[in-house]
């Protein structure tokens, strides 16, 4: 498989990375199967298409956290 950035970097910002794992330790924290994020995030992106995916992606962990996270 070839990758899809030259320098085969999964993320080209460090913000990016962050987000990744705010994302991976809110569904651990919340015991939830990270499908269900992923889910979340396809939901995201179907709702609005046209915004830059890490919009969609931070959109998708805070809906997560909101309506999964004890009061």
């Amino acid at each position: 498989m070839t990758p899809e950035r030259p320098d085969d970097q999964p993320f080209t910002e460090p913000w990016q990375a962050r987000a990744f794992a705010m994302a991976v330790v809110a569904a651990e924290r919340l015991d939830v199967p990270w499908d269900e994020f992923r889910d979340r995030l396809k939901a995201a992106i179907a709702d609005r298409p046209g915004r830059p995916y890490y919009e969609s992606w931070m959109d998708a962990l805070e809906t997560l956290v909101s309506d999964l996270a004890p009061a």
